[in-house]
């Protein structure tokens, strides 16, 4: 059994010389009920930390499809206590695969930092990536997280000046999510060489590893990112793989959307190792 404060480090010294594989998948979809489930069918299918959204009513940095995801959760009433309570449940048969809390500032200022904190790290979370919460504005928050053994996590972009990754680095904890594209989730191509670029210039500044997101949407996609890339982060693909298996399955779509889901991140982790 791996220690909460080292989930982080066992996760990427397990894929050294690899790619580790992050993917988000959106708390409360299809169901309540299946994302406990869920979660332990990704890291079945060779997930090394899970990035879990936070349904919010205004997510400004989503694209349509998580989007959806969000507002489908919203509907069945899931907000971030039910999100902890997803955490924990996960947490009764995985106490090794770390898990991120990504969503927005609303829903944790109104419960509370300190409340949420607390009810977080009582739920097994090992990271909190807070789209709106900047790194210059983290202070005292970051501080409390890291005292209670979560790990500070941080957006940097193709835009991002050298004082913010700077920054970045001098709080950053677990891993930096690199967006590979400016815009929305879900969109555009990659560029493998300008990735590449922006890692090393990252780097010069950033000691914790970095993986990339937006825009990774397939194997091939994926397997180029490997030899640069620390991680990849898979977001927006998999939430339709769920959303269409989950549809097509009717009075099944649960179960339907846990194999469609393994079977679909299972080819990405194979992507990646063979890359």
């Amino acid at each position: 059994m791996t220690s909460k404060t080292d989930r982080f480090q066992a996760a990427f010294a397990r894929r050294a010389g690899g790619t580790a594989l992050i993917p988000y998948i959106t708390s409360g979809d299809p169901s309540v009920q299946v994302t406990p489930a869920l979660m332990h069918a990704l890291v079945e299918a060779g997930a090394d930390i899970i990035e879990l959204g936070v349904p919010f009513s205004d997510p400004m940095a989503d694209g349509p499809v998580i989007q959806r995801a969000g507002e489908r959760a919203i509907a069945r009433g899931v907000g971030l206590r039910q999100v902890l309570d997803m955490v924990a449940e996960f947490r009764r048969g995985d106490a090794d695969t770390p898990v991120v809390l990504m969503g927005y500032a609303n829903p944790i200022e109104s419960m509370g930092q300190d409340a949420f904190i607390d009810a977080a790290q009582a739920a097994g979370v090992d990271g909190v990536l807070v789209v709106d919460y900047p790194p210059e504005e983290f202070g005292d928050f970051g501080e409390r997280l890291a005292q209670a053994g979560m790990a500070p996590i941080f957006l940097l972009a193709p835009t991002s000046t050298e004082e913010r990754i700077r920054r970045v680095g001098q709080i950053a904890r677990g891993y930096v999510y690199y967006v590979s594209l400016k815009g929305i989730t879900g969109a555009g191509n990659l560029d493998t060489d300008d990735v590449a670029a922006h890692l090393a210039a990252i780097r010069r500044h950033v000691s914790v590893p970095v993986g990339v997101g937006f825009g990774i949407r397939d194997a091939q996609s994926a397997a180029r990112l490997a030899p640069v890339a620390d991680a990849v982060v898979i977001g927006t693909k998999l939430i339709e793989t769920i959303e269409a298996a989950a549809a097509a399955g009717g009075a099944a779509g649960d179960r339907a959307a846990i194999e469609a889901a393994r079977d679909w991140l299972g080819g990405i982790r194979s992507a990646l190792d063979q890359a």
